[in-house]
């Protein structure tokens, strides 16, 4: 394990939005700086990612200077939206969990419904240190998260991609393979290990960083979606469910919690301290 080192950083400013792969980011208590503090709801106030709507795979979201983001996607000219004051906040529901979220301008809620072809709100967390705890079974006191779908961050390791991969080969799917990284949608992305070693990480240090390690990461619908073009297929779900499976779960990584801040880097030894 002495060569494990951190290959990519991955922040999805906008939740379910294509993201952006910068040489280093600050790790904050409930995520990387900047990673999903931003997401769509529906008329009803719920969240709306990838699983509803994998068309938002072709949209782009990178931060702007002063904590706002610069929206773009085909077909539309780009809209820089400021973060909104937080003067009145709406209710929010993300997989069950109510949230209070800043609403953005309207010129945001337009731009978003026009490329979606339906109407959605863009809303902004103002306060991620109180407004969404991390799930009491996996969490500390006091922890909490961004609308990530539940944790904080989520690291992939390169060996179990290509392991995964290997699985979708033998399995005669191999039209549909090799995947991606981006299929799984990580903030950190480690090579040097070898396949699987994550499953049995409880604590890793990236750079001065320290985080746990929580859980598993149980996968979904969003994994078969095609980051590129938006199109669906069976895999990795598939092959998943005959190799992967935890309980009811198909898991492909670990969600980790950080348990000191600082900043991490392209290349950084990544040490695996229990």
């Amino acid at each position: 394990m002495g060569n494990a080192a951190l290959k990519s950083i991955h922040i999805h400013p906008v939740k379910a939005f294509r993201g952006f792969s910068p040489r280093e980011a600050l790790v904050e208590p409930w995520g990387l700086a900047g990673d999903r503090r931003w997401t769509l709801v529906d008329d009803g106030g719920k969240v709306v990612t990838q699983r509803e709507q994998p068309r938002l795979a072709l949209a782009a979201a990178e931060l702007a200077p002063g904590g706002g983001v610069r929206l773009s996607a085909p077909g539309r000219t780009p809209l820089t939206v400021p973060v909104p004051r937080p003067v009145d906040t709406v209710t929010v529901n993300i997989f069950g969990t109510k949230v209070e979220a800043v609403p953005a301008e309207e010129a945001a809620d337009a731009w978003c419904s026009g490329f979606l072809g339906t109407s959605v709100r863009l809303v902004h967390m103002d306060a991620p240190a109180t407004r969404r705890p991390v799930d009491p079974d996996y969490a500390l006191p006091g922890e909490t998260v961004s609308f990530a779908d539940g944790y904080p961050l989520l690291v992939a390791t390169t060996a179990s991609l290509d392991a995964l991969n290997s699985l979708i080969a033998r399995g005669g799917h191999a039209q549909e393979g090799p995947l991606p990284m981006n299929r799984f949608r990580p903030n950190v992305v480690v090579a040097g290990t070898e396949a699987w070693a994550e499953d049995d990480w409880s604590r890793i240090a990236i750079g001065e960083v320290i985080l746990r390690v929580a859980k598993p990461c149980g996968r979904c619908v969003v994994t078969t979606t095609d980051q590129e073009t938006s199109e669906r297929g069976r895999e990795p779900l598939r092959t998943l469910a005959r190799h992967r499976r935890s309980g009811s779960a198909l898991v492909f990584g670990q969600n980790l919690v950080p348990l000191s801040s600082g900043t991490i880097r392209v290349g950084d030894p990544v040490r695996i301290l229990e």
